[in-house]
């Protein structure tokens, strides 16, 4: 009670800092008399009117007792809690639990990253500005967390507890940003041990401040693994709590991606991959998340054991002419070849009569005689296998024909090693070596199964002629060749030399590609001449049966399809690849099922595909652009097949890419700057520019011819397409020579179906003969000598030729 009345009122005492009791305070009459004005707040006396009246406290005593608070906050103590209470006019109730300094679901890991960046910028702006150029950006983050650790260790026992947390949120005023996160949740994230307390490796953590190392020497790593077998690539990079372990391939990251060879990091860090081919050579880099600038680089080769082709494989000989056997061996290294006579090695020094070329790939008798007779063993070696096979050589007498002569002189000769010339008046069928005619197929013949016209005569024809687009040997059993206007393909017997049926099309088929792998032939119809409806069906079991049919895909507004070649190493090959008109991209399909697996967007590089080339090492795509249009590009790109993703530009190469059948070069044809640029592909996998070659021609078509002096080297060969010159190439030495003495090709006008008006055929792998179409004759060249061999004159348009042999 009051002094007059006996009521008794009491308050806190000004400037009172935490709940410490309450007294009476007295004062005269009409002033603070034992007035009680609850927490938080304290009794004044207005000077005007002399009353006494309850007010929030102006301040609390410095402590820090922190407290959670009703309303999700938590304060530095009691005092702080009922003077915001008072302020806010609301009731905020103690909440005697620390479950309250935690946000829960809401922080999330993107909010608590955003949190710890935030406490990082904060600490960088204390810092002295010093130049810290030389140090890494790990050891400038290092170095903000050693001095944000000490700033909140405030009991400097080497742990950080709620109560320190809490003072630098209140302290900094963390409560007041609009982040889901508070200081508490570094101890939900990061206090490995659940101890409560957060150390300075555990706060290095919190921060990605990870203690690093990696050895001088294994910077680099070289693994050698040899083909069809697993390995496992391990990260060098150590450090307590290492963060995951990130591996790229060319700067493409690998964890994340879904791939049947490289599926399994395991919980080393290390990188799997399962059944190895030469598409995984290259280089490998491994990182800690978060630690990019300490990489581990690991380089893989992939070792291949040899695989040899002799030829041919029989035959039989008069004494006096000359023999050479042949022996082409693949393999990673570079195979060494020798020879044995009977089981006998040749060896040096050989016989006056008897040599060996280019590295003993081709083993040569001038002058047969009958101790010659014999089987002469090709045997390859490298580091990691072995491969053979057997040439036989028969030395007769004319007189004396064995079984063996008449086999290779009937089979050998007669039927295979044939260039096969689709031109206006029919077929030819040319043997080129002595350029003897073996077959002519004219016009009216007849195809044997529905007794068709081969050519049939159009009404609007003032005479009959053939019209051919595209041909294909399919295993030296079938030619199969176009006829767009017939909206067909004719498929001829390469045993009888007759056209035995035709197969229907879609209207004008212009393209046809062979996939060896599934004995399938792939066609490409435009629909009409504008190319307004082109599509593409497919010929299943192509080299059996009598009765062939399409079967249509799902592809339509098709451009142009590409299939990777095969070789001796590389016998099968799984998918291919579909451009669609005017669109920035490329679809990878299933060969086998017809159906696309992805979409490969080239978008980024404005590229409108126009062609592409492949080399098995280290399974590089390489993509020619259109280059149409005010935004497109020109530039080559660079595909990679193990994660089929764009990796840039083929350096600043422009042009369609030709690739060597060993994989080992790349030969751009520039039509812009009329050079060839070669480039090199080593068995690391890496892409070198070996030269350029001014041309002086737009290039027509290019074809590779292996080379008779080097084992293991190509000669690249290159038409124009306005003029009569073709370009010879050694790849491997640079040099060339331009032959000047053949006839103009086709106008480009004159031949629709593509831009090759003038093609150029190569004899095979061991073939010495190359053939190639003027406008009104045909031209066999002799690639041993790079020069012209005989023309065959009568053969019109004839810009349709396919070679059918072993060679």
């Amino acid at each position: 009670m009051d002094e007059s009345s006996g009521e008794w009122r009491h308050c806190y005492g000004n400037g009172g800092g935490g709940l410490t009791g309450a007294w009476p305070v007295w004062a005269g009459s009409g002033g603070c008399r034992r007035v009680w004005c609850g927490r938080g707040r304290q009794c004044v006396v207005r000077a005007l009117t002399g009353r006494a009246e309850c007010v929030c406290l102006e301040k609390c005593r410095p402590s820090f007792v922190p407290v959670c608070g009703s309303d999700g906050h938590f304060y530095e103590n009691h005092c702080e809690l009922y003077r915001t209470a008072c302020l806010q006019r609301t009731r905020i109730n103690v909440v005697h639990s620390k479950d309250c300094f935690f946000k829960g679901e809401t922080c999330t890991m993107e909010e608590y990253d955003k949190l710890k960046n935030m406490l990082l910028q904060m600490q960088s702006k204390g810092q002295p500005g010093e130049d810290r150029a030389h140090e890494t950006g790990m050891d400038q983050k290092r170095a903000l967390v050693d001095t944000m650790f000490k700033y909140l260790d405030i009991n400097k026992n080497g742990n950080l507890g709620t109560e320190e947390l809490a003072w630098v949120s209140m302290k900094e005023h963390l409560e007041d940003s609009l982040l889901e996160c508070t200081m508490q949740d570094l101890l939900r994230y990061d206090d490995y041990n659940s101890d409560g307390h957060l150390t300075l490796q555990e706060f290095y953590t919190a921060f990605q401040v990870v203690q690093l190392s990696l050895a001088e020497d294994k910077r680099v790593s070289v693994t050698t693994v040899t083909v069809g077998l697993s390995t496992v690539l391990s990260c060098g990079i150590q450090g307590t709590l290492r963060p995951p372990v990130i591996w790229k391939r060319n700067g493409v990251m690998l964890n994340f991606l879904d791939l049947e060879d490289i599926n399994d990091f395991g919980d080393d860090g290390s990188l799997y991959i399962t059944k190895v081919t030469t598409i995984h050579i290259g280089n490998y880099s491994c990182h800690a998340y978060g630690y990019e600038e300490l990489s581990q680089t690991h380089v893989l080769q992939v070792n291949v054991p040899p695989v040899i082709l002799v030829y041919p494989e029989s035959q039989a000989q008069e004494p006096g002419i000359a023999a050479s056997l042949h022996c082409h061996a693949d393999g990673i290294p570079t195979p060494k070849i020798t020879w044995l006579k009977n089981g006998i090695e040749l060896q040096p020094p050989l016989s006056k009569q008897l040599s060996l070329i280019a590295n003993a790939s081709e083993l040569r008798i001038d002058s047969v005689r009958y101790e010659d007779t014999g089987a002469y063993t090709c045997i390859a070696k490298n580091d990691v296998g072995v491969d053979e096979d057997i040439s036989s050589l028969f030395v007769e007498d004319s007189a004396r024909k064995t079984l063996a002569n008449i086999l290779w002189r009937e089979e050998g000769l007669s039927v295979g090693n044939m260039f096969y010339v689709f031109s206006d008046e029919g077929i030819t069928i040319l043997q080129p070596g002595d350029c003897e005619i073996r077959r002519q197929i004219k016009q009216s013949e007849r195809i044997v199964a529905s007794y068709e016209e081969i050519c049939p005569k159009s009404e609007s024809a003032v005479a009959q002629r053939c019209i051919w687009a595209s041909a294909i040997s399919v295993r030296d059993k079938f030619v199969y060749v176009t006829q767009p206007f017939h909206k067909r393909i004719l498929v001829l017997d390469t045993q009888a030399q007759k056209v035995v049926h035709a197969v229907e099309t879609d209207p004008v088929p212009v393209q046809l590609f062979y996939d060896k792998s599934h004995d399938q032939v792939w066609v490409l119809s435009w629909g009409d001449m504008q190319k307004s409806h082109p599509s593409l069906q497919v010929i299943t079991q192509a080299s059996v049966g009598e009765v062939h049919r399409t079967i249509r895909t799902q592809f339509q507004r098709v451009e142009d399809l590409f299939i990777p070649p095969t070789n001796l190493i590389i016998t099968h090959v799984r998918y291919g690849f579909v451009f669609l008109k005017l669109e920035p991209a490329v679809h990878k399909i299933d060969l086998e099922t017809f159906h696309r697996v992805k979409t490969i967007s080239l978008k980024n590089y404005s590229c409108v595909p126009e062609s592409m080339a492949y080399t098995y090492l280290s399974g590089y795509y390489f993509i020619q652009c259109q280059g149409k249009g005010l935004n497109s590009s020109r530039l080559q790109l660079l595909l990679d097949s193990v994660t089929d993703s764009v990796i840039g530009t083929n350096q600043d190469i422009t042009g369609r890419p030709y690739v060597s059948p060993d994989g080992r070069y790349v030969v751009t044809a520039d039509e812009q700057a009329g050079k060839l640029r070669v480039q090199k592909v080593s068995f690391q996998g890496e892409l070198h520019l070996s030269h350029e070659l001014d041309t002086s021609f737009p290039v027509s078509d290019l074809v590779f011819q292996p080379s008779f002096t080097e084992s293991n080297q190509y000669v690249a060969v290159a038409t124009s397409t306005r003029g009569p010159d073709l370009l010879f190439t050694n790849l491997s030495r640079g040099e060339s020579e331009v032959l000047r003495s053949l006839k103009d090709p086709l106008p480009p006008r004159s031949w629709p179906w593509g831009r090759t008006n003038r093609m150029v055929v190569s004899s095979g792998l061991f073939g010495q003969y190359l053939a190639t179409p003027s406008a009104e004759s045909l031209f066999v060249l002799d690639g041993k000598r790079s020069r012209s061999h005989c023309e065959v004159s009568d053969i019109r348009g004839g810009n349709t030729v396919v070679w059918v042999g072993e060679v």
